[in-house]
């Protein structure tokens, strides 16, 4: 499965959350609101997520392996950096 297109919706300055993001895979599957947040160690992704319960978030969809997280984050990241420096 390839990452066929990523489209950042949403940049913000303020806070931890840098960005939200869209990813289409094989032109066929979208998984939207992948947020960028700026952690103690730098940027990082948080999949889909909801509540359930007091305070506790279950993703809706995240990769099943270190290797998929980490090619995920990174096409999501070159495509963050292209639309940020656009912007400035």
């Amino acid at each position: 499965m390839e990452v066929t297109d990523v489209r950042v919706r949403k940049i913000s300055d303020e806070g931890k959350m840098k960005a939200i993001v869209s990813v289409t895979f094989d032109n066929e599957f979208v998984v939207h609101d992948i947020k960028i947040i700026e952690g103690q160690n730098g940027l990082f992704i948080a999949m889909p997520s909801r509540k359930i319960g007091e305070g506790d978030f279950r993703d809706i969809a995240h990769p099943i392996n270190s290797e998929t997280r980490a090619k995920l984050q990174e096409k999501i990241f070159t495509e963050y950096e292209k639309v940020k420096n656009e912007q400035e």
